[in-house]
């Protein structure tokens, strides 16, 4: 199904500010060249202008890349303002994210990664 981004196995938030005037190839290639990291692997890559208020996101659905792009009306992405780095993120941050919130929620109960905590 077009665009079905809920069956990424991971998701990558581009920190930062990257060109959002970057179509399908050259996005692909800064999940490549600057992080290392395979565009054709079952992701949910997103990236941010400078003005916060336009999100992209590049998926593989498997026979090709999907390129979503959401632009706010009002208000802007809390987005992370790391310079040029890839961070995973979660489901629930990535719902964050889109709610307008931050990634960080400093009260939120964060799940215990088991493999870690022993």
């Amino acid at each position: 199904m077009l665009g079905d981004i809920s069956k990424a196995e991971k998701i990558y938030i581009a920190t930062g500010y990257t060109d959002m005037r970057k179509s399908i190839d050259g996005l692909a290639a800064i999940v490549q060249q600057n992080f290392e990291l395979n565009p054709f692997q079952n992701s949910l890559f997103l990236f941010c202008g400078r003005k916060r208020d336009r999100m992209k996101a590049l998926y593989w659905e498997g026979d090709g890349f999907v390129l979503l792009y959401k632009r706010l009306e009002t208000g802007y992405f809390q987005w992370p303002k790391d310079a040029e780095a890839v961070k995973s993120i979660t489901p629930q941050e990535f719902r964050w994210l889109l709610e307008g919130l931050s990634i960080n929620q400093p009260k939120a109960v964060k799940k215990v990664d088991i493999q870690t905590a022993i």
